[in-house]
């Protein structure tokens, strides 16, 4: 099992509706993930600067690099494009986090 962390940036004002939105995330996608490795899975929000901080965990075996090819992936993200910077292809802007401390 592997950790994974990154970072990504809420557009002011959609803290709600990005909750909302998580609170009711479509069984297909939570499936899909879970399929592909990804378990443990959370996003912390810091209000100060809009940053989402995400955690999850890896199957050693995981086919996560994949997820971005999957449709209900990105029918995911084409309806969380108004909350968050996106690239291009409407994907979330994310930036891997290193991990500099654990404690078991």
């Amino acid at each position: 099992m592997r950790r994974n962390a990154f970072v990504m940036r809420l557009k002011p004002g959609c803290e709600a509706e990005y909750k909302k939105r998580h609170d009711a995330i479509w069984p297909e996608l939570k499936a899909e993930l879970r399929k592909a490795g990804v378990s443990n899975y959370s996003i912390y929000l810091d209000r100060k600067t809009n940053a989402l901080f995400a955690f999850q965990y890896l199957a050693d075996d995981a086919t996560d690099e994949e997820l971005s090819q999957k449709e209900i992936v990105k029918k995911w993200w084409h309806s969380m494009k108004d909350l968050m910077d996106t690239n291009p292809d409407e994907s979330p802007v994310s930036e891997t986090l290193e991990e500099m401390f654990h404690l078991d």
